[in-house]
């Protein structure tokens, strides 16, 4: 973030903020509705145009540059995109299907589907607008924006950056004992660990799977987020693993997990990154990624982590598994060069990046024609 309030004027409309230094930045605060998402969402499309209106028409602000997180505002010269609603509704078409799901959960699912159908208009509004600089957070995001929406100019793939501070082998080190005594693991059970919300995209089912194919060997798997657990506590009873596999609510300190694992497992169906991903590489932990999320792009295979080609292949994830806890040498080398490659991303690296885009952007709109 230095690298871009050294060089800019920054103005944040949102509402609400965390970890943001408040005396580098002016904080635009726009009320948050309650009730269904939907309608928060449809009046923060309104607010976040109207606060700005207001405050250029009234308190003179005026912007060079305006950057959205999404297509959160149609008049942005820059989006970063770290999600395709399109992809994952046609991915889901499906599992989002009425007759999919029981009629007492039909009220949560038409909101859903409202939701992604008016998310899904305002990407193709903007993302098909050739004047907006498009950021996908990966190379795999940029090729679905050509697939979707046949944007294959202007794109300036930015990867996620790593808090080093806090995710680095030497906190987790430190961190070990307690961690694995407060989720009740012992020292000679080989711990996977998997986090993230939407269950089924991250991969649990597969993971399950593979799991089963290992009930001979000391494998246990801890399992972080705020997704429903019971059909998965189901899945593992089915498999005989239930005793295996432990659900864990989300903290704010998550390097307690990664501290506790002895490598990370995340099979996603799709994800545009997956930074947990990233977070045990830089924590030094062998980890196994999706070659359908954004951050295999960043792995060498069989060097600084393991690639699983078909997400959807639980036999080739058990074997996997089985090579990380046969082969602790192999496991140790792979977590080690996952820590040399992760400290390249930093967040430091990703302000320069971004604050050149940005500069990049003024350029072009200074040589337009007035």
């Amino acid at each position: 973030m230095s690298q871009l309030t050294g060089a800019f004027e920054i103005h944040v409309y949102s509402q609400c903020v965390e970890d943001l230094d408040l005396s580098t930045i002016v904080w635009h605060r726009i009320p948050k509705l309650p009730g269904p998402h939907l309608f928060n969402f449809a009046w923060w499309l309104i607010g976040n145009r109207l606060w700005r209106t207001c405050g250029r028409r009234f308190r003179g602000v005026s912007y060079d540059l305006i950057f959205s997180p999404g297509p959160n505002c149609l008049d942005a010269d820059a989006m970063s995109v770290h999600v395709l609603f399109a992809e994952y509704a046609c991915r889901n078409s499906t599992r989002l299907a009425f007759a999919q799901n029981p009629a007492s959960s039909w009220g949560r699912l038409l909101h859903r589907k409202l939701y992604y159908s008016v998310v899904m208009l305002l990407e193709r509004l903007a993302y098909t607008r050739q004047k907006i600089v498009l950021i996908p957070v990966s190379r795999k995001i940029a090729e679905d924006l050509g697939r979707f929406y046949g944007r294959r100019d202007h794109l300036a793939v930015l990867y996620a950056g790593v808090d080093h501070d806090v995710f680095n082998p030497l906190r987790s080190a430190a961190l070990r004992g307690e961690a694995r005594a407060k989720i009740g693991i012992s020292v000679d059970r080989f711990l996977l660990l998997l986090i993230g919300n939407d269950w089924r995209n991250k991969g649990l089912p597969t993971l399950l799977n593979a799991l089963s194919q290992l009930r001979g060997l000391p494998i246990d798997l801890v399992v972080v987020g705020q997704d429903e657990s019971e059909p998965y506590h189901t899945l593992a009873r089915g498999y005989d693993i239930a005793d295996r596999v432990h659900f864990q609510p989300l903290r704010r300190d998550v390097e307690f997990y990664y501290a506790a694992a002895d490598a990370y497992a995340g099979p996603s169906l799709e994800d545009a990154f997956a930074l947990p991903v990233a977070e045990a590489m830089a924590c030094g932990l062998p980890v196994i990624a999706s070659a359908a999320a954004g951050v295999s792009e960043i792995i060498t295979n069989g060097i600084d982590g393991l690639v699983l080609q078909d997400p959807e292949d639980s036999s080739a994830l058990a074997v996997m598994i089985q090579r990380l806890y046969e082969d602790r040498e192999l496991c140790a080398a792979i977590g080690k060069k996952a820590a040399e490659t992760t400290r390249q991303y930093t967040w430091e690296r990703n302000g320069a990046e971004l604050s050149q885009i940005f500069q990049e952007i003024l350029r072009r709109k200074a040589a337009l024609p007035t």
